[in-house]
């Protein structure tokens, strides 16, 4: 990714609006075994504290690298117990993602966060419907079928 992704303009400026870079070296040991990384590259969203809050392992071209961590972005709201933050973070994203291939997990996330802001089941429902009839392949509608019941 040093090669391709980092040093792309647009991937360098999402970076360095929304996270605080630092490139950790696979031979350093007391990191890649705290934070469990066994493969390069392995991209992670760690929190002030060093909790973790989203991983991608592997390489990522710049669009999807850039719209994976918008992902990774929502999740830490959602880990943070700001779920009407979460909401209308993926809700924004949803509507301007560009690379198709992560809005499965945008949209199945975006119904957690509704559901953990309201306590009202619906939305889970309502991204089972979406990704079952939109992304039907997608390893998000799989796992948003048992809401097919609620």
């Amino acid at each position: 990714m040093g090669a391709v992704t980092y040093p792309n303009e647009g991937v360098s400026k999402f970076i360095e609006l929304n996270f605080v870079p630092v490139q950790v070296q696979i031979s350093n040991k007391e990191m890649t075994q705290k934070y469990n990384v066994t493969w390069t590259p392995t991209v992670l969203v760690l929190d002030a504290e060093g909790k973790e809050h989203y991983r991608s392992v592997g390489f990522l071209p710049p669009d999807m690298f850039i719209a994976t961590f918008e992902v990774g972005k929502g999740h830490y709201y959602l880990d943070r117990g700001e779920y009407a933050e979460a909401r209308a973070y993926f809700d924004e994203f949803i509507e301007r993602c560009p690379v198709p291939e992560v809005l499965p997990e945008a949209i199945y996330f975006r119904g957690v966060a509704t559901y953990q802001q309201t306590h009202d089941p619906k939305p889970l429902k309502e991204a089972y419907e979406t990704l079952t009839s939109k992304y039907p392949d997608s390893e998000w509608a799989k796992r948003a079928d048992p809401y097919k019941k609620l």
